[in-house]
């Protein structure tokens, strides 16, 4: 027997899956993209596609390469966007990482990816480079805000375009988070563009026109904050 949904058929672009969030991004200019709750501070989305793209180009003359993986170990903040969307832009891979992971969960996480980055902030930097010295890898750091001694996002903004790629959307891997399964460790969930550009053409059918802002609650490291969140409330402006 076959089910079928109450919603119509959904056409699923093959695109990159920032190529596909972030499209229309440039013609909103200056509305708000994200809002800090705690104060107020707002990010556009002219900002944002700015940002990104800066922040792709920053990522590329540090090394970072297609199939490269970047972890992120991060609470919610408006610049959670503009990693996620310049790793993808470079056809790298984003692990992402939750912020109350312990030094050896992150620590083994870190190595289960293969990550070559981590961005994180200065709250947890301490933990961060515990947990990267057990890895026994070099990892570098990056901060989402600014620590002395350590190249913050701001820092890492290049005023240029980042290298072109080309994206396999149904086979190029755009995210790893961590589920924990039913056993065991966490296991890293292989996520392609065409996964996650699939996941939020569903969603966008189902939820209503009307709909203007998302309150971020949901952390963004989990898929629910990630694409539900963060994603479908960029996708639809």
């Amino acid at each position: 027997m076959v089910f079928r949904s109450p919603f119509p058929a959904v056409d699923i672009p093959r695109l990159p899956l920032h190529q596909f969030v972030l499209g229309k991004a440039a013609t909103l200019g200056d509305a708000p993209a994200l809002v800090e709750g705690a104060t107020g501070r707002v990010l556009t989305y002219a900002q944002l596609v700015e940002q990104t793209r800066q922040f792709a180009a920053g990522l590329s003359r540090a090394g970072i390469r297609q199939r490269d993986v970047v972890a992120i170990w991060s609470p919610n903040s408006p610049e959670y966007a503009v990693v996620f969307h310049a790793v993808s832009r470079l056809g790298a891979i984003l692990t992402t990482v939750n912020p109350s992971y312990t030094v050896e969960e992150l620590a083994y996480q870190l190595t289960d990816a293969g990550a070559r980055l981590l961005i994180t902030t200065s709250a947890l930097v301490d933990k961060a480079r515990a947990a990267i010295a057990a890895t026994g890898k070099p990892i570098d750091i990056i901060t989402v805000d600014e620590v002395a001694g350590l190249p913050s996002l701001a820092s890492t903004l290049v005023d240029a375009d980042p290298p072109a790629v080309t994206i396999d959307p149904d086979h190029d891997i755009v995210v790893l988070p961590y589920s924990s399964g039913t056993t065991g460790l966490p296991k890293g969930v292989m996520l392609t563009h065409r996964n996650l550009v699939a996941n939020l053409a569903q969603i966008d059918a189902m939820e209503p026109a009307e709909i203007r802002a998302l309150l971020g609650v949901l952390p963004c490291f989990p898929v629910a904050g990630m694409v539900v969140i963060m994603n479908h409330g960029l996708l639809r402006g």
